[in-house]
């Protein structure tokens, strides 16, 4: 039962979207070679596999009152073909077709009575070509379980695997009454504060061992204060959003990106903020905002999952507060920025300080911690989310048929009208942008200045950059721009 609870970092994403037209869910398009599979098919397929993620078929139980966080019960009513959904794609069915479906249904709020994920299968793409659109909350998984979760889901080989037979066929639970969701609850948070102690007692038997980890944690906490004491300057990322949403995507070749790191040194992750930057400084100077004198805030969540729990579900983040340089316009130097600055956050121990607030947050009352996630978000402690998570680096498959590219979303929270995420996959390192309907109309723009941005660091650093190569429509910004120019688009 105690690993059915909600964590306190899982319930703050269901906090932050308690009625505002925030949609805490992690998403994705992936774009496939071939056929599609039937509707039928497809869902059989899907169907045997979810013993192997049992939290599929789970939704969450509410303490009443709130005097405690949700847990995880068997949903009794599950219906695949609720959570299984198939479109078409109208003429032409081109990526600008998928891009305006998958914002819509990325505007689409999953419902918290079921088990909250969705996957579309979406036909009619160009170029014999399908889709597929997955939703899943973020209180449900985060980034790195949700890569772990991909590879089991999906094949590594052309011909599908057969999947391993389930102990026994799935009977679901009774639904706890919320009297025992009630009952549970209060005795939980009785008896935590004797497994406090006694982690205390476990940790004063190696006194330096608990003294180191204990200056670590303030020192941590410490730095993370500094990085959020002042809000983050204003800027057209954030503001009031409305529940609709853009989505756009940008192709680069990670051995171009990695080339780009070698030349001029720091890291991918280096490479890829030193891009935005250059792309958020194109982009607000078409807005007519002076970036003189600008640093940008961005919050860049990073991995504290252990080895042991690589494939588990829920989340196992931290975050670090880095500054973007939108006022430097020499690409070298703000990439040297960035490095500098990425290097500093890491020995400051920031991303220690924001994992031990989520820890004491497993103890705090939830309605505290419920205001307290509302008060954080309004406070503008960052401009957007720029999120980078390993993928694959094998092709990976379903029913046969080859993913070429995929695309992630990370989901905006209240006031932050554009998000940035990256997955690697099968030597490409893929773009997703989430921006607000209303507020960020101009999206594609910032996508193309993405482009631009890492053409001229690789101009600097001596790299010829590419098509992608792992799909047919796959281009960078200088194939795209000689397209443009014949009339044509990738």
């Amino acid at each position: 039962m105690a690993n059915d609870r909600l964590t306190a970092l899982d319930s703050s994403f269901l906090h932050l979207e308690d009625n505002q037209p925030s949609h805490m869910h992690v998403a994705s398009v992936t774009i496939f070679d071939g056929e599609p599979p039937s509707y039928a098919e497809f869902v059989e397929g899907i169907a045997a596999r979810l013993h192997q993620v049992p939290r599929y078929r789970q939704k969450l139980g509410f303490v009443p009152f709130g005097q405690g966080r949700p847990r995880w019960v068997d949903d009794p009513t599950f219906n695949i073909s609720y959570h299984v959904r198939a479109t078409a794609l109208p003429p032409p069915g081109g990526e600008e077709e998928l891009r305006t479906l998958a914002g819509r249904v990325f505007s689409q709020r999953l419902d918290r009575d079921k088990p909250l994920w969705e996957v579309w299968l979406v036909e009619g793409l160009d170029r014999n070509r399908f889709a597929l659109l997955s939703k899943t909350h973020h209180s449900l998984v985060d980034g790195v379980s949700g890569a772990d979760l991909m590879t089991v889901l999906f094949d590594v080989t052309p011909e599908p695997a057969l999947p391993s037979e389930p102990a026994d066929n799935w009977q679901p639970r009774p639904v706890p009454s919320s009297t025992q969701l009630l009952a549970e609850s209060l005795l939980e948070r009785a008896t935590e504060p004797r497994e406090i102690v006694r982690t205390m007692r476990a940790a004063l038997r190696g006194p330096r061992q608990f003294a180191g980890s204990m200056l670590e944690a303030a020192g941590g906490l410490g730095a993370l204060a500094r990085g959020t004491l002042r809000p983050a300057p204003g800027s057209p990322y954030n503001g009031a959003i409305g529940p609709h949403r853009r989505f756009t995507w940008v192709r680069v070749r990670l051995g171009e990106v990695k080339a780009i790191k070698n030349s001029l040194g720091g890291t991918v992750n280096d490479v890829v903020l030193a891009t935005v930057t250059g792309a958020l400084r194109r982009h607000l100077h078409a807005r007519g905002v002076s970036t003189q004198d600008l640093t940008l805030r961005v919050m860049v969540p990073v991995s504290v999952r252990s080895d042991l729990e690589q494939g588990a579900l829920g989340n196992r983040v931290a975050a670090l507060m880095a500054p973007l340089p939108v006022w430097c316009d020499n690409p070298a130097v703000r990439l040297d920025v960035v490095q500098d600055s990425m290097r500093d956050l890491k020995s400051s121990g920031q991303a220690v300080g924001a994992e031990v607030l989520t820890r004491i947050g497993g103890f705090a009352p939830p309605t505290i911690m419920a205001q307290a996630t509302r008060i954080g978000a309004r406070q503008r402690a960052f401009n957007l989310v720029v999120t980078n998570v390993p993928g694959p680096q094998f092709p990976l498959y379903v029913q046969g048929k080859e993913m070429l590219d995929v695309f992630p979303m990370v989901p905006l929270a209240m006031n932050q009208r554009l998000g940035i995420a990256l997955m690697s996959y099968n030597g490409a390192i893929n773009f997703g942008l989430i921006g607000d309907y209303d507020t960020m109309p101009d999206l594609e723009d910032v996508a193309r200045y993405l482009g631009e941005a890492l053409e001229e660091l690789a101009d600097v650093a001596g790299v010829t950059l590419t098509t992608v190569g792992i799909g047919p429509a796959a281009t960078t910004a200088r194939t795209t721009h000689a397209l443009q120019g014949q009339g044509s688009s990738s």
